[in-house]
């Protein structure tokens, strides 16, 4: 901890606004204020065994807390229906190899609000089951999903957030954090059609995603109705209608996640920044006539090329 303070110091020291130094750095507030005041002390630890925010499976493989809440979403959407906290804390373990105790199962459910009790509370968005498409052009469907990074010198790991457009490839926005709600999802697609400039109604546009938490929550599917925004979530196990995102994560993983050890948030943070924008202006796509999707994008808006016909 003392070296980030060290480092957000210096960065404020220089000009840089603070909220944000603390938001990379993942720096609380209050402990870089109280390490100013107290010249340096740490702040006495409170007791308590800390929560790690994974799990290990049978072969000692870390499973991030919200890998396993996307598990415990498609258990019950599928062959877990109807089950209480500790039958799906049987499934996990038998299906996915997990070591994990009931008691932490109960808190994963209570956080996501699926507790059984409240199963039975009516669901306001019913679920639209993705359907076969033909797109024709750019902004008429962008799938989401999320993956995890791993942070080695801090031992957690962190959630990237993505939208791309399945016609042009781009990853219209992102969001890096160590969190990731579903109104971090809501900011994101906003600032994705900020970026794009469009009127979802008048393009259509669909948003494609799995059944994570962030994307049944009332808050993403609230905010998708007010914008005019259809919402369609695929099948459980079947990441193939998602092809798209999933392949840009795997490209992700294999160029960026897999080939970088981690010390800080921050490190993360701008290596996958970079990433990004090099995806995004620079790499050439073959599915695309070989140009990078920022390039095929304004090419296809500006009537040079004429965009493939993508069938989802």
């Amino acid at each position: 901890m003392t070296h980030k303070v060290e480092t957000a110091q210096d960065y404020i020291d220089t000009g840089f606004n603070a909220s944000e130094v603390f938001t990379i750095l993942d720096l609380n507030p209050s402990t870089y204020y109280y390490r100013v005041a107290n010249k340096g002390l740490d702040r006495a630890y409170g007791g308590g065994r800390p929560i790690p925010g994974y799990s290990l499976t049978t072969k000692g493989e870390k499973v991030f807390d919200g890998q396993i809440e996307e598990y415990i979403m498609e258990l019950i959407e599928g062959e877990a229906f109807g089950y209480g906290y500790y039958k799906i804390h049987i499934i996990l373990e038998r299906k996915y190899n997990l070591i994990i105790n009931h008691k932490k199962v109960y808190r994963l459910c209570s956080k996501l609000g699926i507790l059984k009790p409240q199963r039975q509370i009516k669901v306001k968005y019913p679920r639209c089951i993705a359907r076969n498409r033909k797109i024709i052009a750019p902004n008429q469907l962008w799938e989401v999903d999320i993956k995890y990074g791993y942070i080695s010198g801090e031992d957690r790991f962190f959630y990237i957030l993505s939208f791309i457009d399945v016609l042009d490839r781009n990853i219209i926005d992102y969001h890096i954090g160590l969190r990731c709600t579903g109104q971090d999802a809501v900011f994101t697609l906003e600032n994705a059609l900020k970026r794009r400039n469009i009127d979802p109604k008048e393009t259509n546009l669909v948003v494609r995603s799995d059944n994570g938490p962030q994307f049944v929550s009332h808050v993403f599917e609230e905010a998708l109705s007010e914008l005019g925004i259809g919402h369609e979530r695929i099948p459980v196990n079947t990441p193939n209608k998602n092809a798209h995102i999933e392949a840009f994560h795997r490209i992700l993983e294999d160029d960026c996640l897999s080939s970088n050890e981690f010390e800080t948030y921050a490190h993360a943070y701008m290596a996958i920044v970079g990433y990004m924008d090099y995806y995004c202006n620079i790499r050439i796509h073959s599915s695309i006539k070989y140009l990078p999707p920022a390039e095929y994008y304004l090419a296809v808006l500006a009537g040079q090329i004429q965009p493939s016909v993508v069938r989802v």
